[in-house]
């Protein structure tokens, strides 16, 4: 009934894109869309009466805090986790889609590889292939219950390598090849992004030594000068 309520005073196009990205969190991190826009709403106005009571410019900081963090807190709170979960399942999802490819090739249906690979694999894109699994169980087809996972996947990589899966159980094909390449796919954009990282390492440097050593340096060469001046 409250969510109801809430639905109402929320734009529909608000609710519908939280509810995509609180998906795309996974099924362990999954929330209802109303309760993350009315905690950020809480959090907004909680913050305004902090800013206007402890502050002595409050009238003007605590309207820019609060709407600032209203906007800023989708970024941080779920853009960022959804980044950062797209790259750790696409890491994951190398290890297993390899094991899953061994499953299917020693003559199993893809139903039974992803059982026999789910259940042998401790990740977290495991659990989204046992979530998918127990779908099944409960009566969705198998094509149906991946077209689900997908939504809950942040990884373009990883939803390709699902459409294979549906496509291959809707016309029949083999999906050994499209699995195989899915795999070189992901081994080559892993060696990819651990390259960016490493041509990263310069201005990460760089920056470290601006913050850190440049103003050490600075102080060890105008000591003497300093001491000068102090000393009168």
């Amino acid at each position: 009934m409250r969510d109801r309520l809430f639905a109402k005073i929320y734009p529909k196009r608000t609710i519908d894109r939280i509810d995509q990205k609180s998906k795309l969190m996974g099924v362990k991190h999954s929330y209802n869309p109303i309760v993350i826009l009315n905690l950020r709403v809480f959090i907004a106005i909680l913050l305004f009466v902090i800013v206007l009571l402890t502050s002595s410019i409050g009238y003007f900081l605590a309207p820019v805090v609060a709407i600032l963090f209203y906007y800023v807190s989708e970024k941080i709170l779920l853009d960022y986790p959804i980044r950062k979960r797209a790259k750790k399942l696409e890491k994951e999802a190398l290890f297993f889609f390899e094991v899953l490819l061994l499953s299917l090739e020693s003559g199993r249906n893809l139903g039974h590889a992803l059982k026999l690979t789910s259940d042998n694999i401790d990740s977290e894109i495991s659990l989204e292939f046992k979530q998918t699994l127990s779908e099944v169980k409960l009566g969705k087809s198998l094509n149906e219950a991946l077209n689900d996972m997908k939504k809950r996947i942040p990884s373009e990589t990883i939803n390709n390598a699902i459409l294979n899966m549906v496509e291959s159980n809707i016309f029949g094909s083999s999906i050994l090849t499209s699995m195989n390449n899915q795999i070189d796919y992901l081994r080559e954009k892993q060696m990819l992004d651990i390259k960016a990282e490493i041509n990263k390492l310069p201005t990460k440097v760089s920056i470290l030594s601006v913050i850190f050593f440049v103003p050490i340096m600075l102080l060890i060469i105008l000591a003497p000068v300093l001491i000068d001046y102090l000393m009168g």
